[in-house]
């Protein structure tokens, strides 16, 4: 999805093995950007652009009076059965297909307002009895309208609110990064810019809250699924919504007010909208690129590539005069420090490269043919045609106006482009699983976009980072590998006052002494994966060998397997021998690497290839188990978990993940069930396995314990939830602030429990 879709890749691929090998060695010794993605455009041809679009046709974003009606009998199937989220989304999406103005859209807005109603979202609800009858509503149901207007008015009067107003808060979302005065941007040939204490920074402080300079929602659709994040989401600000505001040209686009569509439609969407579905065939990378180089501007892009003239002044430089400063100020102009971002051009495979600039190039060629160059980029049109034109000309004249100056806009593309496959970052959060009357919740992370963040992109890499993320869309909360992601009172940021969309926070999850730098994990951590594959993935996709404590110490002990590391040295494996019980070590001095077992008395040995197979079996088993508690299948779901656990403690030990997930999962289930008892005592085991993989101070483990808590408040067991809640509240305060949802539902848990 980051990268084109396949039949593209495919594409270019032959491209480049058609290249005559003196074309190749010339394409591989170019060294600056423009002259790589001048090379690309003069390889495009019209076969390229006929294939983007007919690859793009499987991803029409057409509006269809068809699709409309289809989606609004399904709203009506989920209405009758109660089900009126469902029934929302449903209208929703009717609503983005249905063409402007047309009766198929006032019957989806009709209809959508009778969900929301039942929702208790009157305000939406009155806004879409508004655009109902704006578009021609029929005029003998209209009554049905009015009468369901006055009931919800007569609610909106009775339980007055002070509301943020939606397009204030859409606009107030985009601001620049604030930095802990405790924490300088400073530079070093070795390093480059990086954070770093100039006072000590205690843990669960606040380092640095940062807003992206653009980002791109992610679809994630899935089988069985029948709504992903794109249709649930704001596609500006990534907000959850249940009423969107619909593109008026695309069906794919929507936002969660007007003000967030006028922002997304003068910032990219007005040159985006016409080829969504070729972006979409281009991938995510390229459309993030895109947008960044919209927002800046000819203005911006041509200033930041004018040489450094003059010193300036770094982020709370005065904390620490004797460091070196950066080249730009972060807080007055964000995109500087986009653009300086390293491209790492020359380390990129040649074959990765010329896809890059291919695909750059496609887009290009493309949108010159389609309409005249973006407002931000009409600075360097000469005057002529400038004064000849208005902003509103249509976007099919005016094809002439892509000066070859503007081969500044596909160069500066190419650059982020290659940027963000060091840079760009994954925002993840908390989605709900089942249904949402279940006893029990569950919840999965999920990626919902990928952004850019100019200071975040400036903390370094460690396997065993000194800090945690924390994102925020404004009502969701979610992970990031061993992060989580929710608000809080000590953030610069004021959300909690109405502003919305994507922001991140960088918390000590560890005391930070003066002149340690400010470190979080890319990916790869210590706890997840042996020093060598972290090596691997990070030389990979980040071109440098890690040299962090992790890697230098190899402290891969909870790595849930016991293999030999580079020196020879064995590490706990969480397997055990099907014989005696004790664990079992890996040995590669073999041809066929097997398991042997660690008492040299016993002698058990077992193939790499049989371990793997009842590894396997055991997680095919927790799946479906799984999915039977999906299906309200509690009965069958705990009997295959109960057999699965007899099963595969005859290889893992109490500490193996997958132990943990059984016993979670089996927990789950008794809770269903209502056998509190039992649930506490399966999570209990769960916690051992959790807090082996991640550690004591993890966030993993506090989410555990709060979930333990949970249990002992519902069964009524006092004294072990008294006995848990400290730790909880420790580790929640540690990774997620004060005022995160846990802690206050812990609180009054603590309340009624000594009340």
């Amino acid at each position: 999805m980051d990268l084109p879709c396949v039949q593209w890749q495919d594409h270019v691929a032959q491209k480049w093995i058609a290249l005559e090998s003196e074309s190749k060695q010339n394409f591989t010794s170019l060294h600056e950007i423009d002259e790589v993605f001048r090379f690309a455009f003069n390889l495009i041809t019209e076969d390229d652009l006929d294939l983007v679009q007919s690859i793009s046709a499987a991803f029409s974003v057409h509006k269809d009076s068809e699709k409309a009606a289809k989606c609004r009998a399904s709203g009506n199937c989920s209405f009758k059965s109660k089900n009126y989220t469902a029934a929302a989304l449903h209208y929703s999406q009717g609503i983005c297909f249905a063409p402007q103005s047309s009766e198929e859209v006032s019957l989806c807005y009709a209809n959508r307002s009778a969900a929301l109603y039942h929702l208790q979202h009157f305000q939406e609800c009155l806004s879409d009895i508004d655009k109902a009858l704006k578009n021609g509503y029929p005029s003998h149901l209209s009554h049905k309208l009015e009468d369901r207007r006055t009931l919800c008015l007569n609610y909106v009067h009775e339980h007055k609110k002070d509301e943020t107003c939606p397009e204030k808060a859409a606009s107030a979302w985009r601001s620049s990064s604030n930095l802990s005065p405790k924490a300088a941007v400073v530079s070093s040939v070795e390093k480059g810019r990086h954070l770093v204490a100039v006072e000590r920074i205690t843990a669960g402080e606040v380092t640095l809250t940062d807003r992206p300079y653009s980002c791109v929602l992610i679809p994630t659709l899935e089988d069985g699924e029948a709504f992903g994040n794109e249709c649930r989401r704001c596609h500006c600000c990534l907000s959850e919504t249940l009423s969107p505001v619909p593109c008026d040209g695309c069906s794919y686009s929507r936002y969660c007010s007007a003000g967030c569509q006028q922002e997304a439609w003068e910032e990219h969407h007005r040159w985006e909208c016409p080829i969504s579905a070729d972006l979409t065939v281009l991938g995510v990378m390229l459309q993030l690129a895109f947008r960044v180089t919209l927002k800046a501007g000819f203005k911006r892009v041509q200033a930041a590539r004018e040489p450094i003239t003059d010193e300036s002044i770094c982020l709370n430089s005065d904390s620490c005069p004797d460091l070196l400063s950066p080249p730009s100020s972060h807080q007055s102009e964000p995109y500087l420090c986009v653009f300086h971002l390293l491209p790492h051009l020359t380390q990129h495979s040649p074959s990765l490269r010329f896809l890059n600039a291919v695909s750059v190039a496609t887009l290009y060629v493309r949108l010159s043919k389609i309409g005249p160059p973006p407002v931000s980029w009409r600075p360097i049109i000469n005057a002529s045609v400038a004064s000849s034109q208005s902003p509103d000309t249509p976007r099919e004249e005016g094809c002439a106006n892509w000066e070859p100056e503007l081969e500044l806009m596909g160069s500066a593309i190419l650059k982020h482009m290659l940027q963000l496959r060091c840079n760009a970052q994954a925002v993840i959060t908390l989605q709900d699983k089942g249904a949402s009357d279940a006893v029990v919740q569950s919840s999965r992370e999920v990626r919902i976009a990928t952004a850019i963040f100019p200071t975040l992109s400036l903390l370094n890499h460690s396997c065993c980072p000194n800090t945690s993320l924390v994102f925020s869309t404004g009502s969701k909360v979610g992970h990031y590998g061993s992060d989580v992601f929710t608000d809080s009172a000590e953030d610069v940021c004021d959300d909690e006052h109405g502003a919305r969309g994507v922001r991140v926070t960088v918390r000590a999850t560890k005391e930070i002494p003066p002149g340690q730098e400010v470190l979080h994990c890319y990916g790869p951590h210590s706890r997840r994966m042996v020093t060598k594959e972290r090596q691997r993935l990070l030389r990979e996709q980040y071109f440098f060998l890690c040299q962090c404590e992790a890697c230098t110490l190899q402290k891969d002990e909870a790595v849930g397997r016991r293999q030999l590391d580079s020196e020879g040295s064995r590490r706990e494996s969480g397997l055990v021998c099907c014989k005696c019980k004790s664990s079992l070590n890996m040995c590669c001095g073999s041809r066929n690497p097997e398991y042997v077992c660690s008492l040299s008395s016993c002698g058990v040995r077992m193939s790499f290839s049989d371990v793997s197979r009842r590894l396997q079996d055991v997680r095919v088993s927790l799946e479906t188990a799984l999915q039977l508690l999906e299906r309200e299948q509690t009965g069958k779901a705990l009997k295959l978990l109960k057999k699965t656990q007899c099963q595969s403690k005859e290889i893992l030990a109490e500490n193996h993940p997958l132990q943990g997930e059984l016993a979670d999962a089996t927990a789950r289930a008794y809770a269903t069930m209502g056998d509190w008892s039992n649930a506490a005592r399966e999570l209990e085991r769960s916690a051992v396995a959790v807090s082996f993989q991640y550690g004591e101070d993890s966030i993993e483990l506090g989410q555990q314990l709060f979930k333990l808590t949970q249990l002992h408040f519902n069964g009524g067991a006092r004294g072990p939830a008294l006995s848990v809640i400290p730790k909880v509240r420790r580790l929640l305060s540690l990774h997620c602030g004060p005022r995160c949802p846990e802690l206050q539902e812990l609180r009054a848990m603590e309340e009624c429990l000594r009340g």
